[in-house]
């Protein structure tokens, strides 16, 4: 699933092309994928209208539009925005006033479109937990303090801290030398602090590197990202950790599967 590195991404691309131009039509291969209102009044709703700012909330994207109303997409597993798409694989195609198409593909229909008058009342939303980049040291000691529950799960719950999946926690919990299946109040505060501050550097170098394509995500343009090789842990089991040549592991937490290394995260 793409994770903030990976929204972020396609956030800003989406800035440097679409803004400010109209939605002229809106073409829909398959209603599935649109979550509300009904397709007919999705359709209805985005014609003519103005793209008029963009916003990410953890892993979902907000697209505010001249008529008050909010596009908001969420890629969930396989989405992708794609722009100037060619409709091969588009779910949902929006013609543009440059005379472009952005298309909305998702080759499992997991992801969620949907056209809101207000986007702040939308539940996801409201049950965000803080992004990590506005976490102060004392703000995340805080949050840790009182939960049992293993902490690279508690990192992927989006109730607790938004925009972090699987692949990031495993990341940053490498890169603090923090077992994942360590409890969270089992951290020392130095421990907590250096978890978070591998957090936000960890999301900052998949930004920088436009994500991270392991499975269906992909860059506006298309292409795929280029954080991938830059993984220290995941989807490395069995092969050698590049600190002390311990074989990466695999284990399942939370329903997950959980990269680490046995040695460097004892």
């Amino acid at each position: 699933m793409p994770e903030l590195p990976e929204v972020e991404t396609v956030k800003r691309e989406l800035e440097k092309v679409v803004l400010g131009k109209k939605i002229l039509e809106v073409s829909v291969y398959n209603p599935k994928v649109i979550r509300q209102p009904s397709p007919a009044q999705f359709k209805k709703g985005l014609a003519g209208v103005a793209i008029k700012n963009i916003l990410r909330k953890g892993k979902m994207l907000i697209l505010e539009l001249s008529n008050g109303k909010a596009l908001a997409i969420h890629l969930k597993m396989t989405g992708q925005l794609v722009y100037p798409g060619d409709g091969k694989k588009s779910r949902v195609s929006f013609r543009l006033s440059d005379g472009k198409t952005l298309d909305f593909n998702d080759q499992r229909l997991f992801a969620e479109l949907r056209l809101l008058d207000d986007w702040h009342t939308l539940k996801f939303i409201q049950g965000l937990g803080p992004e990590p980049f506005v976490l102060s040291p004392e703000q995340f000691k805080k949050m840790l303090s009182a939960k049992k529950t293993k902490i690279k799960p508690l990192l992927m719950d989006q109730t607790f801290i938004s925009g972090i999946g699987n692949l990031y926690a495993a990341e940053a919990l490498f890169r603090a030398r923090i077992h994942p299946a360590r409890s969270a109040l089992s951290l020392s505060d130095k421990e907590k602090e250096l978890l978070l501050n591998q957090i936000k550097d960890t999301l900052r170098e998949a930004i920088e590197h436009k994500g991270s394509s392991v499975d269906q995500y992909v860059q506006l343009s298309g292409r795929p990202g280029d954080y991938a090789k830059y993984h220290k842990v995941y989807g490395r089991v069995g092969k050698p950790c590049f600190i002390c040549k311990t074989p990466i592991k695999r284990i399942t937490l939370g329903g997950r599967g959980t990269y680490f290394c046995p040695k460097c995260q004892s």
